[in-house]
């Protein structure tokens, strides 16, 4: 279980990615796939009216990345973990945000980097 997870507020978006699930859709397995990593599969909803927002997850072989988004407020919000069962892959979780986050071109992020997980073992007290 040992990985890196990113959490970021992405605020001041604009474009269709906020509203067009085609667009969204496509932006996210590409960068995922990009990256080097494996997708295994996926779902996405527009919110109606249309306009309203998406939401999509796309599960990876390495764990997820879920992104939701706002348009009525310019913002997204984005989950991404990636474990490190049989490789450091934090490198291609760094390349899939700075894809995402270039994509959505945003006036101010919060983002939050956790270390998961240990090399050694943790007793259950």
């Amino acid at each position: 279980m040992q990985g890196l997870q990113l959490c970021a507020d992405l605020h001041g978006c604009r474009g269709p990615l906020l509203t067009e699930l085609p667009a969204l859709r496509a932006l996210l397995i590409e960068a995922v796939q990009g990256a080097g990593l494996s997708v295994v599969a996926e779902r996405f909803h527009a919110f109606e009216p249309a306009g309203s927002g998406v939401t999509g997850v796309v599960l990876l072989a390495e764990s997820h990345l879920a992104v939701h988004t706002w348009p009525e407020q310019g913002a997204v919000t984005l989950d991404l973990y990636v474990c490190n069962h049989s490789a450091d892959n934090s490198a291609k979780a760094e390349a899939l945000w700075q894809t995402v986050h270039a994509a959505f071109a945003p006036q101010q992020v919060d983002l939050q980097r956790l270390q998961r997980g240990s090399v050694t073992m943790r007793s259950n007290i």
